[in-house]
């Protein structure tokens, strides 16, 4: 009891000073008793006394903290303006690395460890010693850093219709953010997306808000099983070989007009509980820590600027109590041009329910604007408190008062074998057989691993980066197969065939080369470049030059499989005739084995289009359930094999 220690000080001072004639040895000690209850008394903190309620140690410190103390744990910058002293001086809350954004190229965990425990002991260094919190987008695995595991973007886990390996995934994940210090991961995307032609369509499961609501389990895989007597909306990670997790893009980032990025999502109430708010329901009971806001408008109202939808909704009738994060520059865009009037968005955002700011590069004037917007009254107290009160939750939910730094006991985590192989796993299992012979008769697949000589085509086919798409190591993605370690489709045939079987491998061959070879069969992979966001918005959806050339070299030639490397559905018309099997296997990472283990027998494919297969762009946006339905392949579609034991 602090304030009983005041009264026995107090009152060892009064006797050790009151007597006439006192012992100096007596008095010494005395004196020296008092000090140290004084100090003892001083060093109690509620807000670091782990054996107290979360909530009355975040009322305790929310206490003690100033008006600057209180921003800053407000701010998100990115790692490379951040440093021990910029933590310190401007009492910053949260760093997160941007995509790309990285200590090296090809750093080892122990360099991210070091780097994260850094900027972690500027935050400690602080009068209060708040921690840090450090985000980063691992979005199909720890996909910034070099040698994780990368697994299939969420279209392909969509195309599993297995919840619980999604939720192993997570559980992966999360051992290998540790491996390098990061708690707090900027997953699971929950956008619904209604129309392929947005760039971001590979980040969502399935246009079908079942599937998307389902697939929240790997908030539980990253985060751990919250208890059963868990109180409804507060967030919950289990321990040290959990992260945080984030739903995005609150709400309604897949329904934009003709899916273009960042755009506006025209749909009534009704419309927008029923086709894009399930997955936040079902976040929020599974104890998500945070929800991201999404750059794109309802009925021409900004989402970064929506009170009602933020404050009234999420957090009122939701009852969400993690915090609300915007996106990266999310509060410049709320004016256009972005930035236009910052102090107008810094307002309306922190107005809206935004709690932390993804500056998150000018974090000054952030700092400066909204000190002036306090000041001024023009957002009170009770609305920084709130926003403060939200991150501090989160961080004590996540143990880091107790654990602010990192260690490199989980550093054999990052790339681990039996990660690779659940990464295996859902490649394959994410697989989609949409043709298996021109007559349904005489299946193509599985494919013979015993052959005299076989070609291997397309651009796709020896490309790690290809076959792991946008966000990964790069926020855009990256070409070739020197900037991580992975097995890409071509060096997986190679390893499945049998040993005498000739592998030749011709990225674009000329129709004549095919014809003069006398091949056995043909495997084509080809499909889109990488992309993320914005820069993956298309009208056409084609997939680029030579790839339709190439199919038609080669499949007019001889017996042809077409692996398809695409984050969506593609124009594939009028060429599927001239293939003997077609396979959607979207963007599966960096276990190229997972391919090969269903297109040589070793397993049947199993997976189930996440999303409508369109004949024509003309058609979009056409989802399952619309009056117009008249797919290439339905929703839902998917033939399957049987495995074949020793198949030569």
């Amino acid at each position: 009891n602090p304030s009983a220690g005041r009264s026995v000080t107090v009152g060892i001072i009064r006797m050790g000073t009151t007597r006439k004639k006192q012992n100096p040895i007596l008095l010494l000690g005395t004196l020296l008793l008092a000090l140290f209850l004084a100090a003892a008394d001083a060093e109690y903190l509620l807000y670091k006394d782990s054996s107290k309620p979360v909530e009355d140690r975040i009322k305790d410190l929310v206490g003690r903290m100033t008006l600057p103390e209180k921003i800053g744990q407000m701010v998100q910058i990115d790692r490379s303006v951040a440093s021990a002293d910029v933590m310190k001086n401007y009492f910053i809350g949260s760093i997160l690395s941007g995509g790309g954004s990285v200590p090296g190229q090809k750093a080892s965990p122990e360099t991210w460890i070091n780097m994260v425990n850094e900027f972690q002991t500027g935050a400690m260094s602080t009068r209060l010693a708040i921690p840090m919190i450090y985000g980063i987008d691992a979005v199909h695995g720890h996909n910034n850093v070099y040698n994780a595991t990368i697994f299939p973007h969420n279209i392909g886990l969509g195309a599993t219709r297995e919840p619980p390996l999604v939720k192993r995934i997570g559980a992966a994940t999360a051992l290998e953010m540790r491996a390098t210090g990061i708690p707090y991961a900027f997953a699971p995307c929950i956008a619904v997306c209604r129309d392929p032609r947005w760039g971001r369509c590979y980040e969502s499961y399935s246009e079908d808000p079942d599937i998307v609501k389902a697939m929240t389990e790997l908030i539980p895989g990253l985060q751990g099983d919250i208890p059963a007597n868990s109180p409804k909306g507060v967030p919950f990670v289990a321990g040290k070989k959990n992260v945080a997790a984030c739903a995005k893009h609150f709400v309604g980032d897949g329904g934009t007009v003709k899916g273009i990025n960042e755009n506006n999502t025209i749909i009534d109430w009704n419309g927008l509980r029923k086709i894009h708010m399930p997955g936040y329901f079902t976040s929020i009971i599974k104890g998500v820590s945070t929800v991201m806001i999404s750059y794109s408008s309802w009925n021409g109202v900004k989402m970064h600027a929506n009170q009602h939808m933020i404050t009234g909704y999420l957090k009122g009738t939701l009852n969400f109590r993690g915090f609300v994060i915007s996106d990266w520059q999310g509060i410049d865009r709320i004016t256009s041009p972005p930035h236009a009037n910052y102090t107008y968005s810094v307002e309306k955002a922190v107005a809206a329910g935004i709690d932390m700011v993804m500056v998150p590069l000018n974090y000054t004037e952030f700092i400066d604007d909204l000190t002036l917007l306090v000041n001024k009254g023009v957002i009170p107290m009770s609305r920084i408190d709130d926003a403060v009160s939200r991150i501090l939750r989160v961080k004590y939910a996540m143990g880091l008062f107790e654990n602010p730094m990192a260690d490199d006991s989980m550093v054999d985590e990052l790339g681990k074998q039996e990660h690779r192989q659940l990464a295996r796993e859902a490649a394959r299992k994410s697989l989609v057989l949409l043709k298996n012979g021109k007559d349904s008769k005489q299946p193509i697949l599985p494919l013979p691993k015993k052959a005299s000589k076989i070609l291997v085509a397309g651009s796709h086919a020896d490309n790690l980066g290809y076959q792991c798409g946008g966000w990964s190591i790069e926020w855009q993605g990256f070409t070739g197969n020197d900037r991580t370690s992975g097995t890409t489709i071509l060096t997986a045939i190679k390893g499945a065939v049998d040993p005498t079987t000739q592998v030749m491998f011709q990225e674009n061959p000329a129709a004549d080369y095919v014809k003069s070879n006398n091949f056995s069969y043909a495997i084509v992979v080809v499909g889109e470049p990488p992309y993320a966001e914005t820069a993956g918005d298309s009208l056409n959806l084609t997939i680029p030059d030579p790839g339709l050339a190439t199919i038609q070299n080669v499949c007019g030639s001889v017996k042809c499989v077409v692996v398809l490397i695409s984050g969506r559905p593609v124009v594939m018309e009028p060429y599927v005739d001239s293939m003997d099997g077609l396979i959607a296997a979207w963007l599966p990472g960096t276990e190229g084995q997972g391919v090969t283990d269903a297109l040589f027998g070793d397993y049947g494919f199993t997976g189930k289009l996440p999303r409508t297969w369109f004949k024509s762009v003309d058609q979009l946006p056409m989802n399952v359930g619309d009056k117009h339905y008249d797919p290439l392949f339905p929703f839902g579609f998917g033939l399957t094999t049987e495995a074949v034991k020793g198949n030569y």
